[in-house]
């Protein structure tokens, strides 16, 4: 009502009523930035800019809880403490008793998977031949021992491929040989900018699969990959989702496929993880996009606002849970050769670097 109110009055007197509500509302900030509580109380009465991370942030720990039993394809849970366990196969020294606190736990994950009979076959192969080495190397204890034999009456039932790889921690030299300099490295890096003008011909899904399996490879926090590549290989459904995104007017027409990065909120059964979506999503994301170069494919990546009118526009299209949060949109195609490209100037090193030697 106010707006309507205040579009009915002259130029200057909008004007001086828009600069008064800027000063009432910095008096505030400033009132309430210093402590805590008065920010909450701030972000609760006069901002509801957080409203959607606080309802996302609690409906992804249900999720996590209810997916303890019903896994589906990946199990957070289960992913989570078999990466903790690869971690205390690799300590050195390791110790002869480890994993006491989580490894009920664990085995209770993967047992609710094999119940199921929706994993991942390569996740179930992982978490198997993790556990399988994990009971050979660790002494018992009472803890242990139960948790012991439920894995045994259990694994049996597991798919098993004895000529296969096992799928445990290897020591570092097994690694392939590294075929890239740093100046090879360094050319892939200043060839991948931003593209916004494309041909208007189609990119093969091969090739974006090929990439997103590169992405994956990506460091991820306790190797739970917290994230989707929702692909829009059609340019007129681009189009449309890209527009939903800030600062896309003037080329989103242009994009032939378009990538939306989607995070889960539901791997984690804790708020102090609820960044972890942006952080692993950006990682892999980065990867896709020198990817894809690598590929012959150009990209650019979109900026996603935190708007709930505009999350709620993406949420609608790509039909997401409300603990599925944006992190951000990648165009990619084929690059137009006489296509603009910004020439966006990096800080050098030295503005970047604080050493503290």
């Amino acid at each position: 009502m106010r707006t309507r109110l205040v579009s009915w009055l002259p130029v200057a007197l909008r004007q001086r009523i828009k600069y008064c509500l800027a000063v009432t509302e910095l008096a505030l900030v400033r009132f309430c930035a210093h402590n805590g509580l008065l920010s909450s109380v701030y972000f609760t009465l006069f901002s509801r800019q957080f409203y959607r991370e606080h309802k996302a942030v609690l409906q992804g720990r249900l999720r996590y809880a209810q997916r303890k039993d019903m896994p589906g394809n990946s199990s957070a849970a289960l992913r989570r403490n078999i990466h903790r366990l690869e971690k205390g196969l690799i300590m050195r020294p390791r110790k002869p008793v480890f994993a006491e606190a989580y490894i009920g736990e664990t085995v209770k994950a993967y047992n609710a998977a094999l119940n199921q009979g929706q994993l991942c076959q390569q996740e179930l192969k992982w978490a198997t031949d993790v556990l399988s080495e994990y009971f050979a190397v660790v002494q018992d204890n009472n803890v242990i021992a139960v948790a012991r034999s439920q894995f045994t009456a259990s694994s049996h039932v597991a798919p098993s491929e004895p000529t296969a790889k096992a799928a445990v921690p290897y020591a570092h030299h097994t690694l392939p040989e590294n075929p890239v300099s740093y100046q090879q490295l360094l050319t892939l890096f200043q060839r991948r900018r931003s593209v916004r003008w494309y041909q208007q011909k189609p990119v093969e899904t091969e090739l974006l699969q090929q990439a997103i399996q590169a992405a994956a490879l990506a460091p991820t926090a306790c190797n739970r990959q917290p994230y989707q590549f929702y692909l829009v290989n059609n340019a007129e459904k681009a189009a449309d989702i890209a527009s939903c995104a800030m600062g896309t007017v003037g080329f989103a027409e242009n994009i032939p496929c378009l990538i939306v990065v989607v995070g889960d909120l539901s791997a984690y059964e804790a708020e102090r993880d609820r960044h972890v979506i942006y952080i692993d999503a950006a990682l892999a994301s980065m990867q896709l996009m020198l990817a894809l170069e690598s590929l012959g494919l150009q990209s650019c990546p979109i900026n996603w606002p935190d708007i709930e009118e505009r999350e709620q526009a993406m949420a609608q299209k790509l039909r997401l849970d409300y603990w599925q949060r944006p992190v951000m949109l990648l165009a990619t195609g084929y690059a137009m050769p006489e296509g603009g490209v910004p020439y966006s100037q990096k800080k050098p090193a030295e503005l970047l670097i604080k050493d503290l030697s």
